[in-house]
């Protein structure tokens, strides 16, 4: 919790300077008293103004359940666990995606191949436009925070469960949750700020959340630095009001334990991938074009600009030599799957396909838009290399889904991918690699052409590899684990 008591500690240092020991003190036991006297009064408000607690009731607060991404993989097979370990709870999904529990089920079948029983209702939020980034040019993170209390405060009015189970990391519904008599846990992907962010916009790094204009001046600099601080100490706060901490990877792990204010470690509980489907594949390639698959959700953080450029310059290469064993990358090609949540991941989707043009990717690179669970599993059966280039990706269940296909991850070296899924395993013959950590556009280009014009046996050899350190993310795995985590407020 040190990052996030780091604004407080410099008040109180700044205080003292200023005011003195004495007055400071005096000054900390009245505002804790005070936050203390208010908590007080909203837990009043809470009891007299919100709907009676439902005993045994679990309500996931989900606001993107229709989502399609790896979070939401989350959600689907955290509700299976519920379900088969109390089947006699009520469970509540918060959405606000429109749709009934029967839309919802079939499309958790459809994209993810997961089954869930009908058991469940659910309560639509209305007022989901509160999170979108797009709502706060500025104070983003801020504006979101309180988007996401007020969104929490709008679940909370429908209905008060016993369990208040978040499973997208909005911190800031778990003071309120708590305070109406809900036991809180929670499911952290990401959290809301980092040393890793701090230290971009200190070292004035201009990235998809840092400006450009930010970055070249010294003053918003700082400024945005105090900004951090400010918001991590209100996160802080607001994460030790979870009775149950969970988090995706140890790379989250370490990064929450920095920020909340709780003694007791998060517990590690890695997403669930349905790596049993996919290891049914052959992972021996018979191959009609050899091609590489991307498979992401069209947001910024995503960074398939960086895709397109190693790619293109991976060709660009091979040009240079069309002779030579390379010229496999100029056969191949380079297919991106994703989902678009809306308006804003249309228009990315528009400007990628414009600049792969530009790069005269036009022959080479194919869009799939919105696949089911039943053509990404054809579509990774095929592939020899999957490409992921987010910085600092919390866990990376697309990774882990290339490598029980038996597909060779090439993958930023950052985050959960570095700390936890593409690491060497052990095999018969002794260690093996199982996939590329790439930091630069060069290093991507470098492995793509590696794998490309591999040998198959030594192709083979990576991605057995692979597929067995897979096994150690699946869907089974992650419901045990879910549920002991859980396990004490049952």
């Amino acid at each position: 919790m040190l990052l996030s008591l780091a604004a407080p500690v410099a008040i109180l240092v700044l205080s003292g300077l200023v005011l003195g020991p004495k007055l400071t003190l005096i000054a900390l036991v009245t505002t804790s008293g005070l936050i203390c006297t208010f908590l007080l009064l909203i837990h009043l408000w809470c009891t007299q103004q919100l709907p009676q607690k439902q005993k045994g009731a679990f309500g996931f607060f989900h606001p993107f359940a229709n989502g399609g991404g790896g979070g939401e993989r989350v959600l689907w097979c955290a509700v299976a666990a519920v379900q088969a370990v109390a089947p006699e709870s009520t469970v509540i999904i918060f959405s606000g995606d429109g749709l009934s529990a029967q839309q919802l089920l079939e499309s958790a079948a459809s994209n993810f191949n997961i089954t869930v029983t009908d058991r469940f209702q659910v309560i639509q939020l209305h007022n989901r436009h509160l999170l979108l980034p797009e709502r706060y040019p500025r104070f983003t993170l801020l504006g979101q925070a309180l988007g996401s209390f007020r969104l929490g405060h709008e679940a909370l009015k429908t209905s008060v469960p016993e369990i208040f189970v978040d499973t997208t990391g909005w911190a800031f519904t778990y003071p309120l949750a708590r305070l109406a008599g809900c036991k809180v846990v929670a499911y952290t992907h990401y959290p809301m700020v980092s040393a890793n962010m701090l230290q971009r916009v200190m070292l004035r790094t201009s990235t998809y959340n840092n400006q450009l204009a930010v970055a070249k001046s010294g003053i918003r600099s700082l400024i945005k630095v105090v900004y951090y601080y400010v918001v991590a100490a209100i996160y802080g706060a607001a994460g030790g009001f979870a009775n149950v901490s969970i988090v995706n990877s140890t790379w989250t792990a370490g990064h929450i334990r920095q920020l909340w204010w709780k003694w007791k470690a998060p517990t590690v509980v890695f997403p669930p991938c349905n790596t049993l489907t996919l290891q049914q594949l052959p992972i021996d390639r018979k191959l009609k074009r050899l091609y590489l698959v991307s498979v992401a959700q069209f947001r910024p953080e995503k960074n398939h600009q960086l895709q397109l450029e190693a790619f293109a310059r991976a060709r660009q290469a091979a040009l240079q030599d069309p002779d030579s064993a390379e010229s496999a990358v100029l056969a191949a090609q380079l297919k991106l799957v994703g989902s678009c949540r809306g308006p804003d991941d249309q228009s990315r989707l528009t400007q990628l396909q414009s600049y792969s043009q530009a790069l005269g990717l036009h022959d080479c690179v194919e869009f799939c838009i919105n696949v089911p669970f039943d053509e990404l599993t054809s579509l990774l059966a095929g592939a020899v290399g999957g490409v992921h280039t987010m910085l600092d990706e919390h866990f990376g269940i697309s990774i882990v889904e290339y490598m029980a296909a038996g597909v060779v991850p090439i993958v930023h070296d950052s985050g959960g991918p570095r700390a936890d899924i593409v690491k060497p395993e052990r095999m018969r013959h002794g260690w093996q690699t199982t996939g590329y950590l790439c930091t630069t556009e060069e290093q991507y280009a470098d492995a793509i052409t590696e794998v490309l014009c591999m040998d198959q046996q030594d192709r083979l050899k990576i991605a057995a590899a692979a597929r067995q350190r897979a096994a150690k993310f699946s869907d089974q795995q992650f419901e045990q684990d879910f549920v002991k985590a859980i396990q004490p407020l049952l």
